[in-house]
C-alpha cells in the first residue's frame, strides 16, 4: 500500500516535539546526528494509542504514545514494549522494538519506537480499492485464521510471558471490569447495555483453558506480505496482549466481523472488509477455528456477546474523550451510536442464542 494511504499529517493537538525526539534517537543509536531532518506523520487508522511514521536519515520508525487525556487504565506503553521485546524473540510476527521511555518530559507520555513492517494492510477502503474477488477473500480468511491459531499457540513460557497476566478468574475480571469502564464512560442511557452486562455476570463460563491472547485481532491489525493473501509479515497493536481464555480472544474477533448478510445498518456501524463476498460468516469462522485449533467451542453466545460489548466500551470511551474536548478526531464524533448498535447487537445475539442472522 503506498505510503500516503496509511499516514496523514500529524492532527492538531497531537504533534510531537521533534527536537526533544531526535535527542532520544541519537541517545539510542537510532540516528546520526541530532541535526538531521525528521519528517513526522500519522498513521490514520487507529482509535486507540496513537501511532506516528518517523522518518530521518534514509531509515524509517513507528513511535506509539497514549493518546493524550487518555484514562489511566491500559495505554501501558512499558507493558507493550515488554511484549514486543520478548515475543518477538520466539514469535516472527511481533514486530521488533528499538527503544522505550517512560520520560514524560520527551513527549508528554511514556512511548517506544518499533520496526516499520512493510506490506499490506486490509482496511476497509484497501480493500473496495483493490476490488478483491470472493476467491481472494477466501485466501485471506484462511491466512488471518491460521495466524491467529498460530499466536494462540505460542510458547509464553519460552517468551518469558509466564507472568504478563493471571489466567485464573480472567472471564469473571473481564465481564467485571469492561461492565466498570462503561458505566464510567456512559453519556447516554442505553437499555440494552445493562441488560447485557447482567447477562453476562450470570452466564459466563467458570472453566476454560487459556493461552497468550492478543485482545483485538482483526483484519486491519495485520499486515500481508503480499497480495497473495499466503503470508502474514506482523500483527499490530499489542497494548491488550495478556494470558486468557482463547475464545475471549475470539469473541473479540467476531464482534468485528460483520458479514455480507447482516443488516446494512450493522456493516455501516461496523465497516469491515469480512461484509464483502468470500469472507466465511461468523458460525463458518467458528466451525474453522476450532477445527484449526481442536479446541471445544461451548458457550458461544456468551464470547461473541462479550466481543460486542468490550467493543461497545472502547467505543464508548472514545466518545467520552471526545465529548469532552479532548481529542477533535471527526472519526470519533458517532461512536457513541456504534457503542450503542453493539450493544443491541450483542443483546439481540442473546435472545437468539445464535452469532448470525440477529436482525
Amino acid at each position: 500500500m503506498p505510503e500516503k494511504e496509511l499516514t496523514i499529517s500529524v492532527r492538531k493537538g497531537e504533534e510531537l516535539h521533534a527536537e526533544n525526539l531526535k535527542k532520544f534517537l541519537r541517545q539510542n543509536d537510532l540516528i546520526h546526528d541530532e541535526k538531521s531532518e525528521l519528517i513526522i506523520r500519522q498513521f490514520y487508522n487507529g482509535y486507540s494509542n496513537l501511532t506516528y511514521l518517523l522518518k530521518v536519515e534514509e531509515k524509517e520508525y513507528v513511535l506509539r504514545r497514549p493518546p493524550f487525556a487518555a484514562p489511566k487504565r491500559g495505554h501501558n506503553m512499558g507493558r507493550e514494549f515488554k511484549v514486543l521485546h520478548n515475543l518477538h524473540k520466539v514469535f516472527d510476527k511481533a514486530p521488533a522494538p528499538y527503544a522505550y521511555s517512560e520520560d514524560v518530559d520527551i513527549l508528554g507520555a511514556p512511548f517506544y519506537l518499533m520496526k516499520k513492517v512493510d506490506g499490506i494492510i486490509l482496511t476497509a477502503n484497501e480493500a473496495k480499492e483493490r476490488q478483491l474477488s470472493p476467491d481472494a477473500f477466501k485466501t485471506i480468511a484462511g491466512t488471518w485464521l491460521d495466524t491467529f491459531v498460530e499466536l494462540h499457540n505460542v510458547d509464553y513460557n519460552a517468551a518469558g510471558l509466564e507472568s504478563l497476566g493471571n489466567p485464573e478468574g480472567y472471564v469473571e475480571r473481564q465481564v467485571t471490569n469492561w461492565s466498570k469502564q462503561y458505566l464510567a464512560a456512559a453519556t447516554e442511557e442505553v437499555p440494552t447495555a445493562q441488560k447485557v452486562m447482567s447477562w453476562m455476570a450470570n452466564h459466563q463460563p467458570k472453566n476454560y483453558n487459556y493461552s497468550l491472547i492478543h485482545n483485538d485481532y482483526k483484519y486491519d491489525n495485520i499486515v500481508f506480505v503480499d497480495d497473495q493473501w499466503q503470508q502474514v509479515a506482523a500483527i499490530l497493536d499489542w497494548e491488550m496482549c495478556t494470558l486468557g481464555d482463547p475464545l475471549m480472544d475470539l469473541g473479540t474477533s467476531l464482534g468485528y466481523w460483520t458479514t455480507a448478510s447482516d443488516a446494512d445498518f450493522l456493516k455501516q456501524g461496523l465497516p469491515s472488509p469480512t461484509n464483502m463476498e468470500g469472507n466465511p460468516s461468523r458460525t463458518e469462522i467458528v466451525q474453522q477455528y476450532a477445527l484449526k485449533s481442536g479446541r471445544d467451542i461451548n458457550n458461544l453466545t456468551f464470547y461473541f456477546a462479550y466481543g460486542l460489548f468490550k467493543i461497545a466500551v472502547i467505543a464508548q470511551q472514545i466518545f467520552f474523550r471526545y465529548k469532552h474536548g479532548h481529542t477533535t478526531d471527526p472519526r470519533f464524533a458517532s461512536l457513541n451510536k456504534v457503542s450503542a448498535l453493539c450493544c443491541n447487537t450483542a443483546w439481540s445475539a442473546i435472545q437468539k442464542d445464535k452469532i448470525d442472522g440477529l436482525y
